[in-house]
């Protein structure tokens, strides 16, 4: 079984333990492989992903809810340890998710991605579930402590559920068709809508008397509404579409994923169809809602072209021509850049309102 394993490579003997396949080295070997897990363990958290999160949370709040609320004389709301703790919540139950997503994945991984496996590489199973178990921990501790401050019960419950969701659909929901997709593409959506919660929640507890008379709430929920939609609609096309890279496992493992129940061709006809409607949506707000002048001299105008819809364009034409795994991981990195270039679009608010 291990006849191919080069020297320096770690060999699993089970699941839960990793044994090396010669003595363990010593000096600045032993520190290079102390250094290899750290990089392993960061990717298993998906560190680049966790720093976007941490940004959204941040530009939401920012250059989106302050705005507003400037504009409306209010002034900013959130302390800044608030803030602190509503990001931290977010992130930490998202490296969470991740971890547990990987524990489950080990198989599928396996034929998927070999070479960025690390859950029994360098990270035994046992110690992926302990420290899934910690981040999401501390991640709901965070969100408690922020519900607390905002007197605020639905957050609360938000943070309790979402990561009992995340286990959910690591073990079984994202084998089922369409389920864990959506699920996933949901989240997503759900990290601007907090922001808009926490605000209106602060708002709720010092101008009580007289929110109910203003349309403070509305437009917090309707423009954080909109990044939320976004990240929703870019989410999914990028599950799906990774989904396409991944059908070769999910194939093995009899993994109900759209690839594997309508073929390739009308999986590529759906996303391009939501893709397509995502434009139309994007259209009809900078056309009907706005508060932006609708000219190409407006930087709102051009961004929006050159910024959202070129790139989404472009990534269904490598959608379109893609035919093998790398194929498609080009084309669901270009969606996820359009969903980063989606939320910089906050900047335009900010310059705008």
């Amino acid at each position: 079984m291990y006849a191919d394993c080069p020297a320096g490579v770690e060999r699993r003997d089970s699941e839960n333990q990793i044994t090396p396949s010669q003595p363990p080295p010593q000096g600045g070997g032993e520190r290079n492989l102390e250094l290899e897990q750290i990089r392993d363990i960061a990717r298993l958290v998906r560190w680049s992903n966790l720093l976007f999160l941490a940004a959204l949370v941040w530009l939401m709040e920012k250059w989106v809810a302050v705005p507003v609320l400037d504009a409306a004389a209010f002034g900013e709301q959130l302390p800044w340890y608030t803030l602190t703790l509503l990001t931290l919540a977010t992130v930490l139950i998202a490296a969470g998710g991740y971890v547990i997503n990987d524990y489950f994945d080990v198989k599928i991984d396996r034929i998927n991605r070999p070479d960025e496996l690390v859950v029994t590489r360098t990270v035994p199973k046992q110690a992926a579930m302990t420290l899934s178990l910690v981040l999401s921990g501390a991640g709901i501790a965070c969100g408690l402590a922020v519900a607390a401050l905002l007197r605020s019960i639905a957050m609360g419950m938000l943070f309790i559920l979402v990561p009992g969701l995340l286990w959910f659909y690591s073990s079984s929901y994202k084998r089922l068709f369409l389920v864990g997709n959506l699920i996933i593409s949901l989240l997503a959506g759900l990290t601007p809508l907090l922001v808009a919660m926490a605000n209106v929640s602060q708002l709720r507890l010092r101008f009580a008397s007289i929110l109910p008379y203003t349309t403070l709430t509305h437009d917090l929920y309707a423009w954080l509404g909109g990044f939320a939609l976004f990240a929703f609609l870019l989410t999914w096309i990028r599950e799906i579409v990774k989904d396409m890279q991944d059908q070769t496992g999910d194939r093995e493992y009899e993994c109900h994923s759209m690839p594997v129940v309508w073929g390739e061709k009308k999986t590529k006809v759906f996303v391009t169809a939501l893709a397509l409607l995502t434009v139309a949506v994007i259209g009809h707000l900078w056309y009907h809602v706005l508060p932006f002048p609708v000219s190409w001299m407006s930087l709102s105008t051009r961004y929006i072209f050159f910024g959202i819809v070129v790139p989404l364009l472009c990534s269904l034409w490598l959608l379109w021509a893609a035919k093998i795994p790398s194929d498609y991981k080009a084309c669901q990195q270009l969606v996820k850049f359009t969903m980063l270039l989606g939320m910089l679009y906050s900047f335009c608010i900010v310059r705008g309102l």
